[in-house]
């Protein structure tokens, strides 16, 4: 393929370096490694040596298929200078104040670009604000490479679709939005990513159209779960079960079906700030969005004060009461625990004075300890009729065992159900 004011650069001589090898990096990496050389580079060098010992914890890419493909893991920015096509896939979080966190972006804008050669093409997949990647990413990689933009170097935006535990829906079977900062990169960045993703591709007109995509599909999500939680505190209030009603109104064929929950993780909880912060910043405030934040946002400490009033009723002593929570990830079968929820629920029933003990087979627990100062404890198997309450928080296919004994409680116990996985006969009250 000829790019105008690049040169020869056809995908036969592709060399791809992806930055970050999480969540996002890893699947990447693997699909990007079955067609062409890959290096695969992170800043924490204990994941990069687990990914040398075929070991993911994400448990997103399995031991086989990490052995199915070649990929360099390295920690060491020498060992990406050969690479011409770069994909930033870093995370970009929010900080205390919820603005965005552009620092892992900053980072390896700055990495890459201490190692950007002429004609080199850098693709971010991160999830950003529309003009993120032209305003602050582009200057990082001008002003540590020497080179300029459009010139010596081009680059596109392609945002991850990535859904962790997701085992049905993979890099290759998601359709790929892709953008370029020139006409010619676009169509190449296009051709790049068509090659490895079987679903097709779906080039937007500018960079700036492919970052706003993004942004909306986890704020859409965000909106419509924070409707259907408002409609669950209506409904409490009316005694009337959710879930009944959603299934009722699902009959119809145009009703969409989303679920009251906790919204956690880091993209739906977080992208709506990354949309706000820049509707702010050309002076408009977002009414809808922030409301649907805030809505979801308390819905923790909503579950924990129903637990509380459960136990009441049942004549238990709130104080001193032991409460086990199943889950403590953002979402099922994922060890991920960035802004999960579940803490929420935790550190509200720990300040009405409740002995809360978390169990969860497939969580990060040097990740919880670390972010919240929480501890697992290692089993459950012939204690569950010792808690005054049982709250499920997450779905996890290895409670399916604890579903089953579920009926054989003792019927003072407290069961809550958030994820409506227990049949509704067993438990006393569900989200």
């Amino acid at each position: 393929m000829f790019i105008k004011g690049v040169g020869m650069f056809s995908l036969k001589k592709v060399k791809i370096c992806i930055i970050g090898l999480g969540y996002v990096g890893l699947p990447l990496a693997v699909a990007f490694a079955k067609k062409y050389d890959v290096i695969g580079f992170d800043v924490k060098k204990e994941r990069v040596q687990d990914l040398k010992d075929g070991i993911d914890r994400t448990l997103e890419v399995d031991s086989k298929e990490l052995a199915s493909v070649s990929i360099e893991y390295t920690s060491n920015i020498e060992d990406i200078k050969k690479a011409n096509i770069y994909i930033v896939t870093v995370p970009t979080p929010i900080d205390e104040y919820k603005n965005p966190d552009l620092q892992p972006l900053i980072s390896a804008s700055k990495t890459v670009g201490s190692v950007l050669k002429k004609n080199d093409i850098v693709i971010y997949e991160s999830t950003v604000y529309p003009g993120c990647t032209e305003e602050v990413c582009v200057p990082e990689l001008e002003k540590n490479s020497g080179l300029a933009f459009n010139r010596d170097f081009f680059v596109g935006y392609s945002p991850e679709r990535i859904n962790p535990g997701d085992k049905e829906h993979r890099v290759n079977t998601i359709k790929k939005v892709t953008s370029g900062s020139t006409e010619e990169i676009a169509d190449f960045i296009d051709n790049l990513y068509a090659s490895i993703i079987d679903a097709g591709t779906h080039k937007a007109s500018s960079i700036k159209v492919a970052e706003a995509a993004k942004v909306i599909e986890n704020t859409q999500r965000d909106i419509n779960i924070a409707f259907v939680n408002e409609l669950a505190l209506i409904f409490d209030k009316m005694g009337i079960d959710t879930l009944e009603v959603l299934e009722a109104a699902g009959t119809k064929w145009n009703f969409l079906p989303f679920k009251p929950g906790l919204v956690g993780g880091h993209c739906i909880g977080v992208d709506p700030y990354y949309l706000t912060y820049k509707a702010k910043a050309i002076g408009y405030h977002p009414e809808i969005i922030l409301a649907g934040r805030r809505m979801n946002d308390n819905m923790g400490k909503f579950v924990a004060d129903k637990v509380v009033k459960l136990l009441i009723k049942k004549d238990h002593t709130v104080k001193g009461s032991r409460i086990l929570i199943l889950g403590v990830t953002f979402k099922e079968n994922c060890p991920d625990v960035r802004n999960t929820k579940v803490v929420d629920i935790v550190k509200e029933l720990e300040e009405f004075g409740c002995n809360v003990d978390i169990f969860d087979p497939i969580a990060d627990k040097d990740e919880l300890k670390k972010e919240y100062g929480l501890d697992l404890i290692n089993n459950i198997d012939e204690n569950l009729n010792d808690y005054n309450a049982i709250v499920l928080a997450v779905g996890h296919k290895e409670f399916d065992e604890i579903k089953r004994k579920i009926d054989k409680r003792y019927t003072n116990q407290v069961i809550y159900d958030v994820k409506g996985f227990f049949n509704k006969e067993y438990v006393d009250d569900r989200l």
